[in-house]
Formats: C-alpha cells, sequence, structure tokens
C-alpha cells in the first residue's frame, strides 16, 4: 500500500481549515467563525468576505471567545472558535471545562500553529501538552489530522458531528497524500498493512511515519502504519488488531509523549494485548525558536528517529 500513496501537493493544514470551514458554512448556515484577533493566521478571508455577519471578532480576549461561543450553541448556532492552539487550550482552559465540556456545548475548537512546527515563535507559543489537556475533558473530541485535505474533511466532518470537538492543525507547507473522502472521524485510517511492527502517527508526523516504513519496507521490514487522525474517541480496535498483529509499536506524534497518543495507544495495549512500544515525541520539554523542519530533527521527530525507534522496539520484541 506504501506504493500507493502519492504526494498530490503540498500546502499548510490551515488552509485546509480555511477552505473547509468556508464549504461548511455554504452547506449550513449556523455556522460561525469567532476569533480571537488571528483571522488571517487561521485562513479565515474566504469565510469573512462570503459570511460577513457570521464572522465574530473577539479580539485578544480567548477566554471571552470560548464564553461567547458556548452561548451561541444555545440559539442553535454551531461556533468554530480561533486561534493559535496554545491560546486555544492553555490560555482558556478554565473557560473550555466550564462552559464547554462540563456543559456539553456543541463548540468546535480550531487551534493552528501547534507543536514545534510553529518555528520561530518560539517555545511560549509551541504547545507540546494540548492534546493531554483537551482529551482529558469529558465529552471531548481531538481530531489531528495528516495534511490539507484531511484537516479540510475535517472541519467539514466537525459541523454534523454533536458535541464539543478540538481541531488541531499546523503552520507549515507540508505534503498532501490523503483522500478527504477517506476520513471518518473515530475511525483509524490504514496506510499499510504489515506484520513485523505498527506504527501509529497523527498530525505532520503521519508523512514522516511514511517516509520510515519505505525505509523500514526496504530493508524487509514489514510495517502496519495507521494514521490515527481521531486521538479520543480512539479507535480501539483498529489499535488492537494491529499489535496482536505485530507485537510491537512505534508512537509518532508532535507532542509530550506524556499525555498524547503515546499513551493512548499504551492504555489499550496495557488493558488488551500488551507489547514493547517506543514512543516518538517531545520528551518532558518545552522548545525553542527555530526552522520547522531543524526543530523536528533537534526534538527527535523527524523520519530518522522513527527508523531507530523502530529498530529499538523490534530487537525488544525478540
Amino acid at each position: 500500500m506504501l506504493d500507493k500513496i502519492e504526494v498530490t501537493g503540498n500546502k499548510d493544514t490551515r488552509s485546509g481549515f480555511g477552505d473547509g470551514i468556508l464549504e461548511a458554512a455554504r452547506e449550513n448556515e449556523n455556522i460561525v467563525a469567532l476569533t480571537a484577533d488571528l483571522a488571517g493566521s487561521l485562513k479565515l478571508q474566504g469565510f469573512i468576505k462570503e459570511f460577513p455577519e457570521r464572522f465574530i471578532q473577539c479580539g485578544i480576549a480567548e477566554a471571552n471567545m470560548i464564553g461567547i461561543g458556548a452561548g451561541l450553541t444555545i440559539g442553535g448556532k454551531i461556533p468554530y472558535t480561533t486561534t493559535f492552539a496554545n491560546f486555544s487550550t492553555g490560555r482558556v482552559y478554565d473557560q473550555i471545562r466550564q462552559s464547554v465540556a462540563y456543559s456539553n456545548k456543541n463548540v468546535k475548537i480550531c487551534a493552528s500553529h501547534a507543536g514545534l512546527t510553529l518555528g520561530e515563535d518560539g517555545a511560549t507559543h509551541q504547545i507540546l501538552e494540548d492534546i493531554g489537556l483537551m482529551k482529558m475533558l469529558p465529552g471531548m473530541t481531538v481530531i489531528v489530522p495528516a495534511d490539507y485535505n484531511q484537516t479540510k474533511a475535517a472541519t467539514k466532518a466537525i459541523a454534523k458531528y454533536e458535541g464539543p470537538v478540538y481541531l488541531r492543525f499546523g503552520r507549515p507547507v507540508w505534503p498532501i497524500f490523503t483522500k478527504e473522502e477517506d476520513f471518518v472521524i473515530g475511525k483509524a485510517q490504514q496506510l499499510n498493512e504489515g506484520k513485523d511492527i505498527s506504527i501509529f502517527a497523527c498530525g505532520h508526523l503521519v508523512w514522516k511515519a511514511v517516509e520510515a516504513a519505505r525505509i523500514l519496507e526496504a530493508k524487509g521490514i514489514s510495517v502496519d502504519l495507521i494514521n490515527i487522525h481521531t486521538i479520543k474517541p480512539l479507535d480501539v480496535e483498529a489499535v488492537r488488531a494491529s499489535i496482536e498483529k505485530t507485537g510491537c509499536a512505534v508512537t509518532c506524534e508532535e507532542h509530550n509523549i506524556i499525555g498524547g497518543l503515546g499513551d493512548s495507544i499504551a492504555q489499550v495495549a496495557a488493558t488488551h494485548f500488551p507489547v514493547p512500544i517506543e514512543y516518538v515525541g517531545t520528551n518532558d520539554t518545552f522548545g525553542e525558536s527555530g526552522k520547522p523542519t531543524d526543530l523536528l530533527v533537534k526534538y527527535g521527530l523527524d523520519t530518522d528517529n522513527i527508523v531507530a525507534a523502530a529498530d529499538k522496539v523490534l530487537a525488544r520484541k525478540k
């Protein structure tokens, strides 16, 4: 299956969000967009031009934006709140917990510039804890798409999904290699079938995992490669079936290994079928300012590190 994965272009995932919310708004008049002074960064220009009456500029007041979003749901609106991932979660966690999650409001928290690939803005903006923060909230759905197409598909899909959602995407231009029609909330995407090792990845790291899988397959290692775009609700059956088949796993995420995708996979393994697991992600650290690709290499989130993790876990398996 790896030979069928083709790069059809290169585009940032935040543009997938911008194009997706515009298409969703054309289909559903209840969709409204809110932003905390970052309309341009979230690619909302098209939405604002076509639906100015459905756009709310909240200014640099993220907590207020979450409260407004929660209130709008009472009147049947479907609010998409937009700002950087750090400001979408860490800055407003109390408001999300109390006004959105606890009340089970139909708010879509859309978070751009997540992870190390925010780049030069540095550690204060590169949140690496947000997946953990959001998946711990009861009833919160957490989605981390892999590329432009999948982000666009997810943005449209959450409009029809009842309940609070955290949608996480990024800043840099990235390879486009998925198809919109393949995205289903809560259903893992099988990118390659194999028997020697399972590799689970989300977000930007899915493409790095594809590159690593090709290297491993060339070495004669059969890779079961799965895109976990929905962290919660997790596709437990897909994870379980894969690790039962291969007997070991590597997890890959642009996030702290504490509390992220890796912990979710490990919980499934511990509960159903214990196997050795290696984690590719940041290790209990903040980031720093730098070029996105350089930061991925420095913090061990690149293709070579995934290959090294695979070799390590295969040795443990034996």
